[in-house]
């Protein structure tokens, strides 16, 4: 079949070439039309529930809420973990699905669960299913600035003029507004004016909603004409707002102004922004949609802004802080540099080993046509353009040529040495047609190898399949090219004629006759020296430490800070502010700070009062004093230290809401305590951090502090109460009335929905007397002190209430560093054990990056093998021999070794991207045993002597084994020194490759020789 394509391209050689230049057009369109990222969507299909319920505690949130909620989403099919997060006001409810499930059908059957229990929730519950984001959704921030308007004023601007228009762009989940006050119309009662009049706050309030309400009602006709009727009563301005009659006493009308001040206020804040230390800020956050084209996304923002931008007052500018394309565009130049060095490196060695630059040529024309045909079937199969899919390419860049290579060296040498006087074109075909066949063996065996990657699942999965379907299709377009393109590019491109070989190969064979004809003459030496390597390879092994995945530097850092919990928003950005002056004063490096602190306001980021995110924003790194980003976290580690009490982690946007959505924590590593009651899991939570402070390489250890928040319970008499004709729920809606305020409507100024809010004044929600002090204002006239229908009781309680599939739980987190992720855990496991001391009904979970790594090794250690099986059995297939493919199988384990040393001498971890290139790399040797064996059999099927078919064989086969093994080698030499985003994860891969390569070439030009003619040719 493979003969037929070639001969059916040679005698159709203008249509091969229209079919090229096709390719070659649809390739370049493919790839501009291709999503670019900087890394693969490595999100779940996740569905987030956000309820708010103003006022109520995170105990009381978590029992009248979450629990109902939970109770009816479990049993969901395909779900595969449901979290909740209960704090003061809000719940934040996740339910992970199975990966490859449909997000939308998913999100119908959350909604339908959750319509089926919302009855059940109480009074004034709002909310429900968030925005379609995933931990890649925050694309754009910025800051609206202008120092002349207020807070109220900026985020008025943010929310009336700029998101609406952001939120119309494609791709644009919905736009998050953080930070400043809502505007809100306010109506401060007086308890006094409305004891006097016998006003109720119950009557207030249905006086105020029964009075702001426009409405139609109905059709009048006059003759031929209709006029319809419409009765406007909305409330429009504070006037309005004074004038509504609450009630009519003796007579006389008793207005909302008579027993109450009507202002403009705003609403109970549950999170704010500071900014470079200087105060308060407003911010924009743009949340892309999931599987948006992120660069597409972010370019339409910027384009949008700069459109509004003429439309806002004078003094207000729009200043972005972070941008996602800027990553991306820093993480593909990253790739696309490597390719690049990569292709030259390649045509150079390409040059030097063919002796011949038309045939060098030939050869190189096939790596950007099985490049854009790669482009074309990643369109096809919806993979983006990014770090892991570009730098799957930038692998197999080394690999693409070897089909080629083979084919045209076959065809030089039968242009220079056939005389037959046949045809050139049947003189190619003969050629090709003699190489066809190993030529596509050799490829199907590194495919196969790439196989067991795509049966990885989590996180790692959707980094590194990207990586193994780029490689295949890559391998796939370069095997079919060498057998089409390649012959009819040779028939106008190569001449005919005889040439010697070129100095590099001369040099390699006058260097390598010694040496093959000391081994062969020295059986028993070359196998203990062998063994030796395997022993030596085996001791190290244990030595080399274990991890998931270096970490990806995205080139930005975000300080996350933990303060008391009883500590208030203005304390909380009070203190932000101190951290950022002392920041910006001490680490020239940080050119400014935007730093949030509690809740967003879709309440995506459930954070607490004390809890801040700090982003930092940083100069480029050529102004950096020492341009490295661990040297600078001590740095700010020195400056936090001058602030007591205040716990701290690093992390980096992406990692921070991938960490997030895997494990609802943030860290290396997460041990979450599960457990009934939160005082025993506050204690144990206690003892597991105190306990892995100890450790050597932990670093950033904290947990999420759970208790100390201050509660002043109110217990209501039921019987007091009663007596005055009060129920619990006018109590509760007094104080809510006093505290947090009632929601009573809106006022409608033009677009604008402003908030109508029944609320107290300043002065008692500042003051715990003032609050004792309330006087409750009843039907009859009389104003009761609050303490006597309630007992008033000052307690502590918890900030936040974290459950994971109907089980409470507490996290604590920590960074390791300086050490392997898998040592350290295992030795955080030991210490646990022996000294924290678990109740019945207690557990304790390890997670973050440790579960991925053991998911991913028990994955491989399943499927790698299976892999070899296969190779094996294509071996046996193609030589029908046992001993022969358990010849060329018996090369994986030499390979293997220069892998492992090449991690021991840098100091590497045995990762995932360490796995991935030990699986490149039985490929590669077995490819280069498969060329030698094919050899040797040809020349002992044609009667040569025993001594002279491995002799004779491995010489004439030292170019094909050299150039495949130094090409491979070269081109990941740019992924070993390049320095941008995501070389940290190339570099492993690359690192192992080399190594491997190095010990695999070596054994498989001086080991195999002298194996095949002790085991195969000894009968002979």
């Amino acid at each position: 079949m493979l003969a037929r394509l070639t001969e059916f391209s040679l005698t159709q050689r203008l249509l091969v070439l229209g079919l090229t230049l096709l390719l070659a057009a649809a390739g370049i369109q493919a790839w501009r039309s291709l999503p670019i990222d900087a890394f693969p969507d490595v999100s779940t299909t996740q569905v987030k529930l956000i309820l708010k319920a103003p006022g109520m505690t995170p105990e009381e949130v978590e029992s009248r809420i979450a629990a109902p909620i939970e109770m009816e989403m479990l049993g969901i099919p395909k779900q595969r973990i449901l979290r909740s997060m209960s704090k003061y006001g809000l719940t934040d409810v996740t339910i992970d699905f199975e990966d490859g499930t449909d997000i939308y059908w998913a999100r119908q059957q959350v909604a339908e669960r959750l319509n089926s229990v919302l009855a059940d929730l109480p009074e004034g519950v709002s909310g429900g299913l968030a925005p379609i984001t995933t931990p890649l959704s925050e694309m754009f921030m910025f800051t609206v600035e202008g120092d002349q308007y207020s807070l109220t004023e900026r985020r008025a601007l943010l929310d009336w003029v700029i998101r609406p228009k952001l939120r119309t762009l494609p791709g644009v989940a919905d736009v998050n507004a953080l930070g400043g006050s809502v505007k809100t119309f306010e109506v401060v009662p007086d308890n006094s004016a409305m004891s006097a009049r016998g006003v109720t706050l119950a009557e207030l309030r249905d006086a105020i909603q029964a009075n702001n309400r426009n409405d139609g009602a109905g059709r009048l006709t006059e003759g031929e004409e209709v006029w319809l009727v419409r009765v406007e009563g909305a409330v429009t301005n504070l006037d309005d707002l004074a004038g509504i009659v609450v009630k009519n006493v003796g007579g006389v009308p008793v207005r909302v102004a008579d027993v109450a001040q009507v202002r403009l206020g705003s609403l109970t804040r549950y999170g704010g922004v500071s900014k470079d230390g200087k105060g308060e800020a407003v911010e924009g956050l743009v949340l892309g949609l999931r599987g948006a084209n992120a660069q597409r996304v972010v370019q339409a923002v910027k384009q949008r802004l700069a459109e509004i931008q003429p439309t806002l007052p004078k003094g207000v500018t729009v200043k972005p802080f972070y941008d996602r394309s800027a990553l991306v565009e820093r993480a593909v130049h990253t790739v696309t540099k490597a390719l690049t060095e990569a292709i030259v490196l390649v045509l150079v060695l390409l040059v030097l080993f063919l002796g011949n630059a038309r045939a060098a040529l030939t050869v190189a024309l096939s790596l950007p046509l099985a490049a854009l045909a790669t482009f074309l079937l990643m369109q096809r199969f919806g993979l983006s353009a990014n770090l892991m899919s570009l730098g799957g390419l930038a692998i197999a860049i080394g690999m693409l040529v070897d089909g080629a290579v083979v084919v045209v060296e076959n065809i030089v040498t039968h242009l220079a040495h056939d005389t037959s006087g046949q045809s050139k074109l049947h003189r190619v075909f003969r050629a090709v047609r003699e190489v066809a066949t190993p030529t596509g063996a050799g490829v199907l065996i590194i495919m196969i190898v790439f196989l067991p990657l795509l049966t990885l699942e989590g996180l790692e999965g959707k980094l590194f399949v990207p990586v193994a379907l780029t490689i295949v299709f890559a391998l796939g377009a370069a095997l079919v090219l060498a057998l089409t393109v390649v012959p009819v590019l040779s028939t106008w491109l190569l001449k005919e004629g005889a040439h010697g070989d070129p100095w590099l190969v001369r040099l390699a064979l006058r260097l390598y006759t010694p040496v093959l004809d000391f081994v062969l003459a020295r059986f028993k030496l070359v196998m203990i020296a062998a063994a030796a390597m395997l022993a030596l390879a085996v001791a190290m092994y244990p030595l080399i430490g274990k991890s998931f995945m270096p970490t990806l530097d995205e080139g930005d850092l975000l300080v996350q800070l933990e303060k008391l919990p009883s500590i208030s928003l203005e304390e909380s950005l009070a203190l932000d502010r101190a951290v950022q002056q002392a920041l910006m004063k001490r680490v020239p490096e940080v050119a400014g700070v935007v730093a949030r602190a509690g809740s967003d306001e879709l309440g995506l980021d459930p954070m607490g009062l004390n809890q801040t995110d700090s982003f930092l924003v940083l100069k480029p790194r050529e102004q950096w004093r020492k341009p490295d980003k661990d040297w600078l976290m001590e740095e700010i580690r020195k400056v936090m230290a001058d602030f007591p009490g205040v716990t701290y982690g690093f992390t980096q946007p992406i990692d921070m809401r991938v960490s997030e959505m895997l494990t609802g924590a943030r860290g290396d590593l997460a041990i979450k305590v599960f457990g009934s009651d939160l005082d025993t899991l506050n204690r144990l939570a206690g003892e597991v951090e105190a306990l892995l402070g100890k450790i050597p390489g932990a670093q950033d250890v904290f947990s999420l502090k759970n208790d100390g928040v201050q509660y002043f319970k109110v217990e209501v008499d039921r019987l007091a109460a009663g007596r005055y004709g009060l129920t619990v729920d006018d109590v509760s809606a007094f104080l809510r009335a006093n505290l947090e305020g009632l929601r009573l409507g809106i006022v409608q100024e033009g677009i604008k929905r402003t908030p109508l809010v029944l609320r107290a004044g300043e002065d008692v929600r500042m003051s715990p007397a003032l609050f004792e002090a309330l006087r409750i204002p009843t039907m009859n006239g009389v104003a009761l002190p609050l303490h006597e229908v309630a007992r008033l009781v000052r307690t502590d309680g918890p900030v936040a209430v974290s459950r994971e599939n109907a089980a409470r739980y507490v996290t604590i987190q920590c960074n390791v560093s300086g050490r392997d992720l898998v040592g350290f855990v295992d030795e955080v496991k030991a210490r646990v054990a022996q000294s924290v001391k678990l109740p019945d009904g207690y557990q304790v979970v390890y997670g973050g990056q440790f579960e991925n790594q053991q998911r991913a090794a028990a994955r491989l250690a399943v499927v790698v093998p299976i892999a070899l099986a296969l190779i094996f059995a294509l071996l046996f297939a193609t030589f029908k021999s046992l001993k022969q493919a358990g010849l060329v199988i018996a090369n994986v384990p030499f390979a293997l070794v220069g892998g492992i040393a090449a991690l021991w001498l840098t100091g590497e971890y045995m990762s995932v991207p360490a796995s991935v290139g030990f699986i490149a790399l039985l490929g590669i040797a077995v490819l280069n045993g498969v060329v030698l064996v094919s050899y040797f059999n040809q020349l002992a099927g044609e009667g040569m002597a025993p001594d002279s078919v491995v002799r004779e064989g491995a010489l004439r086969r030292l170019r094909p084994v050299l150039m495949t093994a130094s090409i491979t080698a070269f081109g990941l030499v740019p992924l070993l020194l390049a320095t941008g985003p995501g070389s940290e994860i190339q570099k492993p891969l690359a690192i192992v490759v080399m190594g491997g390569l190095f010990t695999s070439t070596a054994l498989t030009l001086l080991m195999l020789p002298v194996l095949y003619r002790r085991l195969i040719l000894k009968d002979q």
